[in-house]
């Protein structure tokens, strides 16, 4: 498994992942291509290889303004879950922002979403507050959450074998 930068022909694997994947932000193909043109994205791939080709198998999203940065996406293809490769999406795009100069990630997940927020609390992340019927498909509650980069009391993320 390789980890990329994302480029403008992936577009298409990732919507495909992304509309396999009901928790993941439903985005439209125009909104990764724009959004990767703005100097503040950082878009990244896992990619493994295929048959015949490098397979992407998953990817996130940041986008970051100042200091501060928000994970914005991230889903693993049904095939290719379970096998660590969010963490180690999480753990680039965290390595990266913090080259950036980021101090802080923030991200929103469902409140009855209980294996991503536990995922995100190993990763580091402290539930900040809620905001209330936020999400909509079923109406429910986001649970903001942060993860302040410059801390030394957040251990790194040490990708599953």
């Amino acid at each position: 498994m390789r980890i990329r930068a994302f480029a403008e022909d992936d577009v298409a694997a990732i919507h495909a992942i992304q509309m396999q994947s009901p928790q993941a932000a439903q985005w439209r193909q125009e909104d990764y291509v724009q959004l990767a043109r703005d100097s503040g994205a950082t878009i990244l791939v896992a990619e493994v290889d295929g048959a015949n080709r490098p397979e992407v198998a998953g990817f996130v999203v940041f986008h970051r303004v100042g200091d501060e940065a928000e994970l914005r996406n991230i889903a693993i293809g049904p095939a290719h879950q379970r096998r660590g490769f969010a963490r180690m999406l999480l753990e680039a795009g965290i390595l990266r922002l913090q080259k950036s100069g980021t101090c802080r990630l923030f991200l929103e997940v469902r409140a009855s979403n209980q294996p991503a927020l536990a995922f995100y609390r190993e990763a580091g992340f402290k539930v900040l507050y809620s905001r209330r019927d936020y999400y909509r498909d079923p109406v429910e509650d986001a649970l903001v959450m942060a993860r302040d980069m410059a801390s030394l009391s957040n251990p790194p993320i040490i990708p599953a074998p």
